[in-house]
């Protein structure tokens, strides 16, 4: 029963990726049809404020996955973007000024720890939230929900207004190319130019979709999401294989929470994850539990988001609340239209004991 089930995840994952490159070529296409009757600048500028809005939104749908493919389901991913992006914050600022040694104030050193402590919070909520489901039993949603809760209440409470850092990530690789090279200069102005978590967004998406197809981690992960009694006879740690999918799924979430600090606004305020984290859940259902799908999907929500700044941009009349509602006017339609057809891993969301 478990190699069937598993075949037919297969097929639906190879679909996947076919759905995904159109999806891209597709893009592509409309790309240089847009640069033809915008100009380029303004195509340039969509596409890289819809890679940066993105990023969070794909890294929150990757920690989904983790959980839900480990058959776990995790609403709690807008808190543990939020702590992380608070924690992350409060490290960056606490090594930028006072009689912290020069060795820690230097920028790499400074950024590098305000990453890891973000990421490692992350992950640590990740392992309340598979302590609360699987050691304890608890309902899934609401164990994520006393996680948004506790992170909304913490962060607020903490919060430092005014708090300012001694800068945020810088981008990894400067572009060499001027606007003497034509197209390439474009094209360096879209694939360069970015921080260091955009690039580790793209590895792990790509990292991510290889493990969980091609090893046997993957394997072990997608039969437990699957079918854990079968996997159990087979010698399979169910529980413990969960712990370690939670951890990876907060610390995921974690990085997408510390990409908005660092990266994206370089400030902290209360509430800023504005709901990434359920966008989120709504592309890895969009994307049918698969890492590139859900990468396509943040890419289309990411433009939803870009499409605020440039309709208000060609003074379009359009009240700015209704252009601000388009990203999640967005989620609605895809959980509308998908959640009857997408079929998630058979055990998600259930209890599995060990006998």
């Amino acid at each position: 029963m478990l190699s069937t089930v598993m075949v037919e995840a297969a097929a639906r994952s190879r679909r996947t990726i076919w759905m995904t490159l159109i999806g891209v070529v597709l893009a592509v296409v409309a790309a240089f049809a847009a640069a033809t009757a915008v100009g380029p600048e303004t195509v340039v500028a969509v596409i890289n404020a819809s890679i940066r809005g993105a990023i969070p939104i794909a890294l929150g749908a990757m920690s989904g996955i983790f959980s839900e493919r480990s058959g776990v389901v995790n609403i709690g991913i807008e808190g543990m973007m939020l702590m992380a992006a608070y924690v992350g914050f409060m490290i960056n600022v606490g090594l930028s000024y006072g009689s912290v040694p020069a060795a820690l104030q230097a920028e790499p050193v400074r950024l590098g720890l305000s990453i890891a402590g973000g990421v490692l919070v992350g992950g640590l909520m990740g392992l309340l939230h598979a302590l609360l489901t699987v050691r304890f039993r608890v309902d899934h949603i609401i164990s994520g929900t006393v996680i948004n809760t506790l992170a909304l209440g913490l962060t607020g409470y903490l919060y430092l207004p005014g708090a300012t850092t001694g800068g945020r990530l810088p981008p990894a690789v400067t572009s060499p190319l001027t606007p003497d090279a034509g197209l390439f200069y474009w094209v360096g102005e879209i694939v360069l130019e970015k921080g260091l978590i955009t690039y580790l967004t793209v590895l792990l998406i790509i990292v991510f979709t290889i493990a969980l197809f091609r090893t046997a981690w993957g394997l072990r992960t997608r039969a437990i999401g699957e079918h854990p009694r079968a996997a159990d006879t087979l010698g399979i740690n169910v529980h413990r294989l969960q712990y370690l999918n939670l951890f990876f799924s907060g610390c995921v979430a974690g990085l997408g929470g510390v990409f908005l600090t660092l990266e994206a606004v370089g400030t902290f305020e209360r509430g800023m994850t504005n709901g990434r984290g359920f966008i989120a859940l709504a592309v890895m259902i969009f994307g049918k539990w698969h890492p590139l799908g859900a990468a396509a999907g943040a890419l289309l929500f990411g433009f939803a988001t870009a499409l605020q700044g440039q309709l208000q941009f060609f003074n379009i009349k359009i009240p700015h609340q209704f252009v601000g509602m388009l990203p999640y006017l967005l989620t609605v339609i895809v959980l509308a239209g998908f959640v009857g057809r997408a079929r998630p891993p058979a055990h998600s969301g259930k209890p599995y004991d060990v006998e």
